[in-house]
């Protein structure tokens, strides 16, 4: 049965929606260009699917990599200037998050009514401060890499040495967190956040079941 807007809230406005699938596009090209960049593809890729064989061109991968290297930092720079302006920190993890995100794993376990949350439980404000740290560290170290390229510039071994380990750590952080990041889409209960990030509208009744605390700031502000 179709629901009306009435039965629906607001989660995630067109920016957050932006933000989410430009920063999705931009980290996942950049994975698949840097491997690129080992090279990896020219050396084992055994067979190459149509469209793919500029993956094993050092000089396009290089090229593509920058240009969304380029689109992750603005839409970062966008993301964060856009919330500081309009006072906005509802996704900034908070003292007890930590066990908070303990109470509510144990009662999905054993399956007993959740904890009430706001807008974004626990374990989403963790998951986002994880993720901040591992974009800004490949963003900071990517940095450092093209500056090491430029012409006149002379970088000690040291320095290369830990601006690629460094960069590689993010990397491999930035992947194990979106493998998180999709698995928790295996608990049903997530399941019903995810018309947020296409449409920007959850259902009401989730809203009230789960994110109480919420839902109530939502109710005192449409009577103020």
């Amino acid at each position: 049965m179709k629901q009306n807007k009435k039965d629906k809230i607001l989660r995630q406005p067109l920016s957050n929606r932006l933000v989410h699938w430009i920063t999705a596009i931009s980290i996942t090209m950049l994975i698949i260009t840097g491997f690129g960049q080992m090279p990896l593809y020219g050396r084992y890729l055994i067979v190459q699917p149509f469209g793919t064989g500029w993956l094993t061109r050092y000089d396009l991968t290089l090229y593509v990599h920058y240009f969304f290297a380029a689109v992750l930092i603005f839409i970062v720079f966008y993301h964060l200037v856009y919330h500081v302006m309009r006072k906005e920190y509802d996704i900034v993890p908070k003292k007890g998050d930590g066990k908070g995100s303990y109470e509510i794993i144990k009662a999905m376990i054993l399956r007993k009514h959740e904890p009430p949350s706001d807008k974004y439980l626990p374990e989403q404000r963790l998951a986002y401060a994880y993720f901040a740290f591992s974009i800004g560290l490949v963003i900071i170290t990517g940095i450092f890499k093209v500056i090491k390229n430029i012409q006149g510039v002379q970088a000690s071994n040291a320095f290369l040495l830990w601006g690629a380990q460094l960069h590689n750590l993010a990397t491999v952080m930035i992947i194990f967190g979106i493998i998180m990041h999709l698995g928790a889409f295996v608990v049903k209960a997530n399941r019903k956040m995810l018309p947020g990030m296409f449409t920007g509208y959850v259902d009401k009744e989730y809203v009230k079941d789960r994110h109480s605390i919420w839902y109530e700031k939502l109710r005192k502000h449409k009577k103020d």
